[in-house]
């Protein structure tokens, strides 16, 4: 079995711990001040997250595209981070940064063990 899969699940996972250290570390007030912006423009607090997480799936496709050279390899990390922030912040809001990582990376793993790995 080709072991890209879990290449992709970890630089995916390295991703998005560089998004939040960027984001809410270095850029700080860069960030806040964007989603005042956002949230000024939509007036909806919804919208506003989604916006945010539409821009943080943008993120992860640039990483991903570049690390691995390929843009579907970047797409298809992007949708799946995407639809997994959505869902377990709609169906599990309450969980800690451990649960969040592992729960990300459980699901990453097996998505692109489908894909990749049969």
């Amino acid at each position: 079995m080709q072991m890209i899969w879990f290449y992709v699940a970890v630089v995916l996972a390295i991703s998005d711990i560089l998004h939040t250290t960027l984001m809410w570390k270095v850029l700080n007030n860069f960030y806040i001040l964007l989603g005042v912006f956002i949230q000024q423009s939509t007036h909806s607090s919804w919208q506003t997250w989604l916006i945010h997480e539409t821009m943080e799936a943008a993120f992860h496709f640039v990483i991903l595209s570049v690390v691995f050279l390929n843009p579907i390899i970047g797409l298809l990390a992007a949708l799946i981070h995407f639809i997994i922030d959505i869902c377990h912040t709609v169906l599990l809001p309450d969980m800690g940064e451990l649960e969040h990582r592992a729960l990300h990376f459980v699901i990453e793993s097996l998505f692109f063990m489908i894909i990749y790995g049969l």
